[in-house]
């Protein structure tokens, strides 16, 4: 489901740990306005609602939307409402009501999910027919994704589904995930999960991934065995959930596969070895949909899941 098929002016708002995206959709699903503003993600759960409502208020100033989408950071229950869990980038964001606070906020009717799952809604929409089954991956500070299966977004208990870095990777083995679990995919495959690889084989500090990067392209042995050992736990990964689950496209986005070849080369090798025969043939593949994509799967869900209204019984 696109802005353009909702029928009614929309505002889509995407929440992450440093920055609030805005955007004013009309009813044809063309951009009427645009507005960012950072997130003030310490100064607790109350602030960040009166940011979002500040946001949606700058981009609709003479108040045509009807209706409100949210993406988030965490994990969202969209029939609730509620953040379910969330890490510390957000000061106390786990248990907010995310959908009754900010219709009180706003006068305006809610619908909010997770920011990778509305990430993925216009991927899911772009698949031909209505059927169609998605697995999404966002690769980035952590390990996100969604899962869409028969034109369907999974949500799943306390809005769970889809958190594919809290799967077991066999490279992962032993160490310890900030979920509280150990040999979880996040810490082996994600930016941070790459650069402690890194530091664990060499002995010496990385600042970021990038750096970890960069000697790779030099030819550094153990960046390069750190950066393709994250890619393959992925590759393996996806590969197994491709054979459960029979997507019609996967699709690997967030900031780290853009650090290059070396990087998306081993996943898709990880992946490709893993398909079962009638799935030989499908690669992973960089999401079609830019920097708006969030904002576009915000508008969207209020045309696909339940709408939390202001003043409605808590």
């Amino acid at each position: 489901m696109t802005p353009a098929a909702t029928g009614t002016t929309v505002v889509g708002l995407d929440l992450g740990g440093t920055k609030i995206a805005a955007a004013l959709f009309a009813a044809d699903g063309t951009v009427k306005a645009r507005h960012t503003r950072p997130t003030p993600a310490l100064d607790g759960p109350a602030a960040v609602l009166d940011a979002l409502a500040a946001a949606a208020a700058e981009v609709d100033p003479d108040r045509l939307a009807t209706v409100l989408g949210i993406a988030s950071a965490g994990v969202v229950d969209p029939r609730t409402g509620m953040v379910t869990s969330a890490t510390d980038s957000l000061r106390g964001w786990a248990g907010t009501a995310l959908g009754a606070g900010l219709a009180d906020r706003t006068g305006l009717p809610v619908a909010c999910d997770n920011d990778v799952r509305a990430t993925a809604g216009p991927e899911l929409a772009a698949l031909p027919g209505e059927h169609g089954s998605l697995l999404f991956a966002a690769v980035g500070t952590g390990v996100g994704g969604a899962v869409a299966v028969d034109g369907r977004m999974l949500h799943g208990a306390s809005g769970i589904a889809g958190h594919l870095g809290h799967l077991p990777s066999a490279e992962a083995a032993g160490l310890p995930c900030t979920c509280g679990a150990t040999g979880h995919l996040e810490v082996i495959a994600s930016g941070p999960g790459i650069t402690a690889h890194y530091e664990r084989l060499t002995g010496t500090s990385a600042d970021r991934l990038e750096t970890v990067a960069a000697r790779a392209a030099r030819g550094e042995d153990a960046a390069v065995h750190a950066i393709t050992t994250g890619a393959t736990a992925l590759g393996r990964v996806l590969g197994g959930l491709a054979n459960a689950l029979g997507p019609d496209r996967v699709v690997v986005g967030g900031g780290v596969p853009r650090i290059g070849a070396l990087y998306g080369d081993a996943l898709a090798a990880a992946f490709a070895a893993e398909l079962m025969p009638p799935l030989r043939g499908l690669v992973p593949r960089p999401p079609a949909f830019g920097h708006d994509a969030a904002v576009i799967g915000a508008a969207a869900l209020t045309s696909t899941l339940p709408l939390h209204h202001p003043g409605a019984a808590r």
